[in-house]
């Protein structure tokens, strides 16, 4: 049996390729599933991907389902439960974030009517369609991450520096980064 040509980066782990082939570069226009890749997307600042990813099920808990009201209105009290918690990245700085973020995001969502009418403007709702022939061609940051992390540090947003918002961009089908000769390039 021949196996599909998937992009390198998820290797052989089967819970790396699951992911790989059923969300990763697939355009999510929902405030909730934004809410919870930036709030994931966050957490991974200065891990691997793979290590939050694994978290997931655990942050989903932790975070209220991420549901960003009610993560909007955590308390000290909630801050201290979660660096307790060691199904989640127990760093504070990060934990902190994560809440304040929600409550930036509800701002988004009051100016612009959701987030992803803000995030998605900035490409006028249409994906990027890159054309990468290998993994070694697919930059960390752009001149549009650059942009958009920028706008969201002016919006009060933490933990959402150039190459963070550019992984977000990639993980919610913004741009579509899969290599060319990876099966699911042409899906996305």
């Amino acid at each position: 049996m021949i196996d599909k040509q998937r992009c390198i980066w998820c290797g052989e782990d089967p819970f790396y390729r699951q992911y790989h082939d059923t969300e990763w570069g697939v355009p999510r226009y929902d405030d909730q599933t934004l809410f919870e890749f930036l709030l994931l997307e966050g957490a991974q600042a200065g891990l691997s991907w793979i290590t939050v990813l694994r978290k997931r099920e655990n942050y989903r808990k932790a975070f209220a389902n991420f549901d960003v009201q009610k993560v909007a209105a955590f308390t000290e009290r909630d801050v201290e439960r979660l660096m307790l918690d060691a199904g989640i990245v127990r760093n504070r700085l990060k934990i902190t974030s994560a809440i304040s973020n929600a409550r930036c995001f509800i701002q988004v969502q009051q100016e612009f009517g959701s987030f992803s009418a803000y995030f998605w403007g900035f490409v006028d709702g249409t994906p990027i369609q890159n054309a990468f022939r290998s993994h070694t061609d697919i930059p960390a940051s752009t001149a549009l991450s650059d942009t958009i992390s920028k706008d969201m540090k002016k919006r009060g947003f933490k933990f959402f520096g150039t190459t963070i918002c550019y992984a977000h961009m990639q993980a919610t089908g913004m741009v579509n980064d899969h290599v060319i000769d990876c099966y699911r390039y042409s899906q996305c």
